[in-house]
C-alpha cells in the first residue's frame, strides 16, 4: 500500500545505517537517508530479518494447533484448545511483512536489476512470493497484484489468484538465481546472512518452497499446477533439485549475545536471537508438552522404543524423588533432573478446573501451601486448588539465555538459585537455529507423495531419511551447547544421545516399508518442524484427523464449553484467521467485495452485536471458513 511505502523508505535506510554505516555517501546526511541512497545490497539482511520475524512470530501461534504443545496463555492456549475467540498474532503477521519487508522489495529488485546483479533480485521475488503466500496461508485472501503501489486502498485477490502468483514469482527467482550476475555487481555474500552467498543453496530453497506449495493443493483434481491442480510429477521434480542433505538447508544461525543492533520496527529487541526465543522461550508458562506429544516421543507407533529427541523436546527441571513421586516420571541417572510428563488436553479438565496448568513455584526455604509443607530447594504449586497442587509433574520449557538475560548459561532459574534450574527445550532458546528450508521437510514431503502414488519403498526411505536428518541437526546442536558450556552435558536436554540408541529408534521403532502409512509420516512431520506454519496446513489438509495424526483428539476444553461453539460449531475446525484491523478498518469496501468470490463466505452467519458491522468477514464462525488451497474449490 502506498501508506506503508511512505512510511518505509526512511525506515529502510535507519536500518539499513544501521548495519553498516560506511556505504553513504560523504556528502547525504547519515540521520536522514533516503530511498535513492539505500543500496539494494543492504536492505536485504533488513529484509530477511522481517519476513523471518513475521514468519515465525505466527508459527509460535499456529503450532498450537497440533495438539502437540499447550499453554494457560490466553492467545497459544486459545490455539491449543480451540477458543477461536482469543487474541491472535494477525496485526504481527501483516506489518511485520508489508511494512519492514515487502515495501521495500521493488526498490531492492530495480535497483539490482539495474546493477546486474540478478541474485539480489531473485531475493526480492523469493520474499515477495513467500510473505504473501504467509499471508494467504493465515487469512485466505489479500491484496496482492495492487498491494505496495499507488492505491491507498488497493483491491483484494483471490486466494487462488495470489497462490498461482507466487509460485510464478518462486519460478522468477529461480531463473535470476541461474543466472551468472553481471561485473560489478555486489556478490550475494555481502548482504545475505542466511545463506551466506551461496547461490546454490537459494536455488535449493526455491525448489523446496515450489514443492510445498504445490503439496498444499491435495485437494485439488490431479493436473497442471499451473491450472491450480495437484500435480504430483512436478512436486516430484522439484524436490530432485532441493536439499539432499543437511549441508543444503538454508539456516539461520542466532546468537545469544544481547548485541547492540535493535530491532526498531518491531518490539525494540536484539537482532540476534531467535525469534522463537522472544515469543515463546523467554515467556513463563508458554510451552507445555501434551500427552498425545509425550506418547508419540516416549513410545511412536507402540514400540516401546524412545525417541532419541525426547529429552531435548521435553522440560526437565532440577529435583529431588520423593515417596509420591510418580513411577513414570524419568530422572537422569544420578536423580537430580526430572522430565516432565504431559498434559493430556484430549480428555483432562485441567483448562477449566483451575485454570491449569498451575505454574510450579520454588522456595528456597522451605513453605506451607494449602496445609502441605514443602521443604528447601522444593517445587510446589502455589494454589488454593487441591487437584491443581499435584501439577508440578508439568514442568514449562521457559529458557533463559547468557545475552538477553545476563544470566551465567542458558538454565532458567528462580532467584539465580541453582537448585531451581529448568531446562528450556531445544527450540526456544536464544541461540538455536532457525531451520528455513530443511532436508527433511524435502524428505517428509517425497515421502508423503510418494505414499499418494502407492511406492511404500521409495516413501519409506524418504521417511526414515527425513528422521534422521532432524536427529542429528538436533544433536549437532547439542554438542554445539556442550563444547561452548561442559557443565551443561548434565542435563539430558542438551546432553548428545547415544549413536547406539539413535540407531536402535532408527532400525526398531519408525516402522519399515511393508507398514509404512500415511499416519506415520505426517505424525513424524509434524513433530520434526515445530515453529513452522506448515505444521498447522498439515493439519487443515487432513482435516485434523485422528486417523491420521497419531494420539490427536480435539480438545477437551472444546468439547465441553458452549461458547466455543458460537465461533467453531459441531463439525467445523479451525481454518484461517480473521483479517488485521489495518483491513477492516481502512480496506473494508475492498474486503467486502471480494467475500462474493469465496466460496462459503456468505453463507456465514452475520454478526449481530451493536457497533459491529454486518459482513462475512466479521462473523464469528469466520475462522472456520476454508482458504482456497484447503478446499475442493477449481
Amino acid at each position: 500500500m502506498k501508506l506503508y511505502q511512505s512510511i518505509i523508505i526512511g525506515l529502510a535506510g535507519m536500518l539499513t545505517f544501521n548495519a553498516c554505516d560506511g556505504y553513504l555517501d560523504i556528502n547525504e546526511n547519515p540521520n536522514t537517508p533516503t530511498a535513492n541512497s539505500a543500496s539494494y545490497e543492504y536492505r536485504l539482511p533488513w529484509c530477511l530479518h522481517y519476513l523471518q520475524a513475521c514468519y515465525e512470530i505466527g508459527a509460535s501461534t499456529d503450532t498450537y494447533f497440533t495438539g502437540l504443545l499447550t499453554t494457560p496463555a490466553a492467545r497459544e492456549g486459545g490455539a491449543a484448545r480451540w477458543n477461536l475467540n482469543a487474541s491472535t498474532r494477525i496485526s504481527n503477521l501483516q506489518q511485520w511483512f508489508l511494512v519492514p519487508c515487502a515495501s521495500n522489495l521493488k526498490d531492492l529488485y530495480d535497483k539490482a536489476m539495474a546493477a546486474g546483479a540478478y541474485h539480489y533480485a531473485g531475493c526480492a521475488k523469493l520474499m515477495r512470493a513467500y510473505g504473501f503466500m504467509n499471508e494467504i496461508d493465515h487469512f485466505g485472501e489479500c491484496p496482492y497484484t495492487e498491494a505496495l503501489g499507488e492505491a491507498t486502498a488497493p483491491k483484494y485477490d483471490t486466494g487462488k489468484a495470489v497462490f498461482l502468483g507466487c509460485v510464478s514469482e518462486i519460478e522468477e527467482a529461480i531463473d535470476l538465481f541461474s543466472r551468472t550476475q553481471e561485473a560489478g555487481a555486489s556478490p550475494l555474500s555481502v548482504g545475505d546472512n542466511w545463506n551466506n552467498g551461496d547461490v546454490s543453496k537459494w536455488l535449493k530453497f526455491c525448489y523446496l518452497l515450489k514443492a510445498r506449495w504445490l503439496n498444499h493443493l491435495t485437494k485439488k483434481q490431479p493436473g497442471s499446477y499451473k491450472e491450480g491442480k495437484y500435480d504430483a510429477d512436478e512436486i516430484l521434480a522439484c524436490l530432485d533439485k532441493a536439499q539432499q542433505s543437511n549441508a543444503d538447508n538454508t539456516v539461520i544461525y542466532h546468537t545469544d549475545t544481547n548485541g547492540s543492533t535493535h530491532d526498531v520496527e518491531g518490539w525494540d529487541e536484539t537482532v540476534d536471537f531467535n525469534e522463537i526465543f522472544s515469543c515463546i522461550g523467554m515467556n513463563n508458562n508458554r510451552y507445555y508438552v501434551t500427552k498425545t506429544f509425550y506418547d508419540n516421543l516416549t513410545n511412536f507407533d507402540n514400540k516401546g522404543i524412545e525417541d532419541p529427541r525426547a529429552d531435548k523436546f521435553i522440560p526437565w527441571v532440577r529435583s529431588h524423588k520423593s515417596a509420591s513421586t510418580p513411577a513414570e516420571i524419568k530422572w537422569n541417572a544420578n536423580g537430580t533432573w526430572r522430565r516432565s510428563l504431559g498434559i493430556d488436553i484430549i480428555h483432562n479438565d485441567i483448562f477449566i478446573n483451575g485454570g491449569g496448568p498451575t505454574p510450579i513455584a520454588f522456595t528456597a526455604t522451605g513453605t506451607t501451601n494449602n496445609g502441605i509443607t514443602y521443604p528447601a530447594n522444593s517445587w510446589y504449586c502455589n494454589t488454593s486448588n487441591s487437584e491443581r497442587q499435584g501439577d508440578t509433574i508439568y514442568v514449562h520449557g521457559k529458557s533463559s539465555s547468557k545475552g538477553y538475560n545476563s544470566n551465567k548459561d542458558l538454565l532458567f532459574r528462580v532467584g539465580e538459585v541453582d537448585e531451581s534450574a529448568v531446562s528450556g527445550v531445544f527450540s526456544v532458546r536464544p541461540d538455536t537455529p532457525t531451520f528455513f528450508g530443511s532436508y527433511w521437510e524435502a524428505c517428509f514431503i517425497r515421502a508423503e507423495v510418494l505414499m499418494r502414488k502407492g511406492d511404500k519403498a521409495g516413501a519409506f526411505a524418504a521417511y526414515k531419511a527425513a528422521i534422521e536428518a532432524n536427529i542429528q541437526a538436533v544433536e549437532d546442536k547439542c554438542k554445539d551447547w556442550v563444547k561452548g558450556d561442559a557443565t551443561l552435558a548434565s542435563c539430558p536436554s542438551f546432553a548428545p544421545a547415544p549413536a547406539a540408541d539413535i540407531a536402535n529408534f532408527l532400525d526398531n521403532a519408525i516402522g519399515t516399508a511393508s507398514d509404512i502409512s500415511m499416519s506415520k509420516i505426517m505424525t513424524q512431520k509434524i513433530m520434526s518442524m515445530l515453529w513452522s506454519t506448515e505444521t498447522w496446513n498439515d493439519m487443515r489438509r487432513f482435516d485434523y484427523d485422528p486417523a491420521i495424526f497419531m494420539n490427536y483428539g480435539k480438545p477437551h476444553w472444546y468439547n465441553v464449553t458452549g461458547s466455543a461453539k458460537t465461533y467453531c460449531p459441531d463439525g467445523k475446525s479451525p481454518r484461517r484467521l480473521p483479517q488485521a484491523s489495518y483491513e477492516t478498518d481502512y480496506n473494508s469496501a475492498n474486503l467486502e467485495a471480494i467475500g462474493a468470490q469465496v466460496p462459503g463466505a456468505l453463507d456465514l452467519p452475520l454478526p449481530t452485536t451493536a457497533n459491529v458491522k454486518s459482513v462475512w468477514y466479521n462473523s464469528e464462525q469466520i475462522r472456520t471458513l476454508p482458504i482456497w488451497w484447503d478446499s475442493n474449490q477449481e
